[in-house]
Formats: structure tokens, sequence, C-alpha cells
């Protein structure tokens, strides 16, 4: 078992890079084991293809420095939260047995993210019931396991955060695996005549990103940071170490 300590797990190849990156490369520089497991391929995107998206990700999760990324390969834009769908999932926590998870918004523009948030969300719960079954690539059963902590993305919606963290240092790591995805985003060298452009292609898009991230550092004194919501109440040791 490779027992990771943050677990990234989100719909869409590049929804973790923009959602978390930031923090991912802060804890790898710390020593932590860092993954994501992508649920799609992203498949129904605009631009590029599926094959072009899964070298993209893997780009992107060297830049990141990632102990291991993975794609359950569910259906893009038709998943749906249901026993399939969240048994992936639980089989994959409890793979990783992370002590952390950060997964899509739980509502947004996208409809896809706030269906992945709610679906991760469950499935981190039943993760823990022993009376849920799965079982490993070996056929060998996995042990129940739940993560201490879940936690969402903010994403194109604002969503008033329950968490900031500082990543004015890493700041520079999340947009060089952002623009992994050549085929997404606007990098200056990649423009396509013949590829439409998209919501996310428009140069501003990147723009907004650091805008947000602006903001959110703003809140805490910091020049750069991310921002996540929680479904429960956050609870700390030292009320010292709170910004």
């Amino acid at each position: 078992m490779l027992k990771l300590d943050l677990l990234v797990i989100a719909v869409h190849p590049d929804d973790a890079e923009l959602g978390a990156g930031g923090v991912m490369a802060k804890y790898v520089a710390q020593g932590k084991k860092v993954g994501i497991v992508d649920l799609t391929q992203g498949e129904l995107g605009t631009r590029g293809t599926a094959e072009t998206r899964s070298q993209e990700a893997k780009d992107a999760a060297e830049i990141l420095g990632l102990t291991v990324r993975e794609n359950l390969g569910l259906r893009d834009g038709f998943f749906e939260n249901a026993e399939m769908e969240k048994m992936a999932v639980i089989k994959a926590i409890r793979k990783y047995q992370p002590e952390i998870i950060i997964t899509n918004a739980i509502t947004d523009r996208h409809p896809d993210h706030g269906r992945a948030g709610q679906m991760v969300n469950e499935a981190c719960f039943l993760a823990g019931l022993r009376r849920v079954e799965t079982f490993d690539q070996n056929n060998h059963p996995q042990d129940a396991y739940r993560p201490r902590l879940v936690l969402q993305f903010v994403q194109d919606y604002y969503i008033k955060p329950d968490v900031v963290i500082d990543i004015t240092d890493y700041y520079p790591i999340k947009e060089k695996s952002v623009l992994a995805y050549k085929t997404q985003f606007y990098t200056g060298e990649n423009v396509n005549p013949d590829e439409p452009q998209t919501y996310i292609s428009n140069p501003d898009f990147m723009e907004s990103t650091a805008a947000r991230a602006r903001e959110f550092g703003r809140y805490i004194q910091a020049k750069y940071a991310e921002g996540f919501t929680s479904k429960k109440i956050l609870g700390v040791d030292d009320l010292f170490h709170l910004k």
C-alpha cells in the first residue's frame, strides 16, 4: 500500500492544478506524499483529445513532484453520483489512505464539478464503513478507511472559503503546472486558428486565476493563497497559530 499524506480527487485533468496546485507544491516541498486521482479523461473538452490531455496530466504531475497520479476513467459529463462510480472512488481512497482529501467545489458553473464534489464527500464517508466491501487489483479485501479531513476547491463561482492557505512561494509552480495543459490554456505560443476558443483558452483566464489567488492572499496578508471550503466545522489546537 502506498499511503499518501494528501490526495486530490478531481473530475477533470487540470481541475486539481487550478484548485490546489499551490498547496500540492507546498506540501511536496515539505516532503509529504501527494497524489491526484482524476475521475475522467476530460474527453468532452472542446480543445485537444483524451490522449493529449493524458500526456499533459503526466507533465503537470512531474512539475508538481507528485508521488502518484491515476485516472479512474469515468464518463466525462455523464458520470452519475451512483453506486458504481462511488465504489471506484472508495477503492481509490482505501488504496492510498490519505490523511487529507481535496476535491471539486460543492457547486459551480460546470455541472460536473458540483456532482463530483458531492460524490467524493459521500465516498469518503462510505469508505469508512467496514461492511462496504472492496477489493484491490490482486483481489485482496481492502481495509475500511476514512480521511480525517475533506476540503473542496473554490473554482469558477466565488464561494467564501472556510480556510485560506498561503502559497506565495509556490504560485509559480502552480501556474507552470496549469500551463502544462497546452491544449486547454493560452500560453502565448499555442495559438491554433483551427481550434475553437473557449472560456479557459482566453488569455484573460489565467489573469483571473492569479487575481483570485491574490484576493485570497490579501485576507491573510500574503501575496498568493488558495481557499477551500469544508462541510464540517474545523478545529484548531492553538488560536495563536491562526493568521
